[in-house]
């Protein structure tokens, strides 16, 4: 699992059937110190975040098991909102 911030949502007139229904959100990933780290990706949301808010979220087969039985076409998926998070060195 990654962390990332939600920075922006994800708007189509036409997909893939079986992301009817679906929201796509852009997300930025964070290193455990918040900083941006790497390039925005699009990963569809399994939990009902928003622009602004910390997530987690997965790559890979993995991101669509949430919509199980529905095989969705995704390879990123936020399966978390964090409340908050500490890094002790």
């Amino acid at each position: 699992m990654q962390l990332a911030r939600v920075i922006g949502d994800v708007v189509m007139t036409r997909k893939d059937d079986n992301l009817v229904g679906l929201t796509l959100l852009v997300v930025q990933p964070l290193t455990p110190e918040r900083e941006a780290v790497g390039r925005p990706l699009v990963a569809v949301d399994a939990v009902g975040a928003g622009v602004g808010e910390e997530v987690f979220f997965v790559r890979g087969k993995e991101a669509s098991f949430p919509f199980y039985p529905v095989e969705a076409p995704v390879d990123a998926g936020i399966v978390g909102i964090v409340d908050h998070w500490t890094v002790e060195r």
